[in-house]
């Protein structure tokens, strides 16, 4: 789908790293399906943590886009401090959650004016400590463009939510805009699929980067700071849809109404049951039902 959105892409030249097999071979595959020529793509099979970019590969890119392994385990080993990649930040993304470190060697390779796109889970919005810190600084320097809250079960393997942020480098403004797309998806067997109009719409709110009411908002740095650099969408966007109001009094008089349309039911049935023979086969019948409408007690 994001070649719909390139302005010619048969002149873009793809650049890849993954440490998987299998998955390195599907990426080409995959170029290869959608029409992109050999000489055009640039794939390797290797580990973009520990060993980064191999050194015959460009240095920074136009465009970066990433889905990496959520919240994957690395060394976050203390070699890294003096990594050019993570060392302006001070922390390292935790051993058990990876996320941060791929986010920041994408930025790292990103041009100047360059725009980047990284699928994550939530917690990146909000968890603290390391991430906490990295996330504040990126914050402070402008580097996060806009927080887009996508919906759950739209990629195979696993069904939890995600969201994508645009990251930018040398912005002018420090505000941050948040979408939340996580209702807008079409329900298949399987899986829920973002249709074109889905993507269409969340595009086209990126470009115009206005509020819209229960979907969009522009936050300032002041109002990010407010909320100590906590990024979940729902501090921001608020989707939540109020019940009217119930008229009690309104309620009240029509319990009272139920209640008197019952009381005239049991009359009728009442009437009917004497007028039924009582025979003595069914007098036992007609004792237990008029106990049952008085409530279960005998007078």
């Amino acid at each position: 789908n994001i070649r719909r959105y390139l302005i010619n892409p048969n002149q873009v030249h793809y650049h890849g790293q993954e440490l998987n097999t299998t998955t390195f071979n599907l990426a080409r595959m995959n170029l290869i399906l959608h029409g992109v020529d050999k000489e055009r793509m640039n794939l390797n099979n290797g580990d973009t943590l520990d060993a980064d970019w191999p050194s015959e590969e460009p240095y920074q890119f136009d465009s970066v886009v990433m889905n990496p392994p959520y919240s994957a385990k690395w060394s976050a080993a203390d070699k890294f401090l003096s990594d050019p990649r993570f060392e302006r930040f001070g922390k390292l993304a935790p051993k058990s959650k990876a996320d941060f470190a791929f986010l920041l060697h994408g930025f790292y390779h990103l041009k100047e004016s360059g725009t980047m796109g990284i699928v994550l889970p939530h917690g990146v919005l909000f968890r603290g400590a390391a991430e906490g810190t990295i996330r504040q600084a990126l914050l402070e320097m402008g580097a996060i463009d806009a927080v887009i809250g996508l919906p759950a079960n739209i990629f195979f393997g696993t069904s939890i939510p995600t969201t994508v942020i645009i990251l930018k480098k040398n912005r002018s403004r420090r505000d941050v805009l948040f979408i939340d797309a996580s209702q807008d998806f079409e329900k298949q067997k399987n899986q829920n699929v973002l249709l074109d109009e889905h993507i269409d719409k969340i595009v086209s709110t990126y470009k115009k980067r206005e509020d819209i009411e229960r979907y969009a908002h522009v936050a300032s740095f002041d109002e990010i700071q407010e909320n100590d650099f906590n990024l979940n969408i729902p501090r921001y966007v608020d989707t939540f849809e109020e019940e009217e109001p119930v008229d009690l009094v309104a309620v009240n008089t029509n319990l009272l109404k139920v209640n008197e349309e019952l009381v005239q039911q049991e009359q009728v049935l009442l009437s009917l049951i004497n007028d039924f023979s009582e025979s003595e086969e069914n007098q036992a019948l007609i004792d237990s039902m008029r106990l049952l409408l008085r409530g279960g007690h005998d007078e």
